[in-house]
């Protein structure tokens, strides 16, 4: 079984920071891209950042500038930090990987439960 588990969120005010982190367990063999969504209340996910196995991240536009994400491939994690939060930020967010559970395996999409973010004004 495989296991996302995301940690970090909280409440914080507009202006302010904070660190998301995402740990991969369980059967993997390997993890390709690592991505983070979010979904605020009342509206559809949306995807928020991604980074490769290589490293290239790339960047929805509402973040660009003031998320950065980053990956240790050694320990399965990706982390999301944001920095100037707006209170549009304010959202569900949920850390998604494409991965192999084993080394014939099918690249399947899993998500972990998601950490609740607040900004306020």
């Amino acid at each position: 079984q495989v296991q996302l588990v995301e940690s970090g969120g909280g409440l914080v005010q507009a202006g302010g920071s904070l660190r998301l982190s995402c740990a991969a367990s369980g059967s993997i063999f390997s993890i390709g891209t690592m991505a983070w969504y979010r979904q605020a209340p009342g509206k559809q996910r949306e995807w928020v950042a991604g980074i490769t196995s290589g490293g290239i991240s790339n960047y929805a536009d509402s973040v660009k500038g003031r998320f950065t994400i980053s990956r240790d491939n050694d320990k399965n994690m990706s982390d999301l930090k944001m920095n100037s939060l707006k209170p549009e930020d304010t959202a569900v967010y949920y850390c998604n990987a494409d991965l192999r559970r084993f080394r014939d395996d099918d690249s399947g999409r899993y998500w972990g439960q998601g950490t609740e973010v607040t900004v306020s004004s």
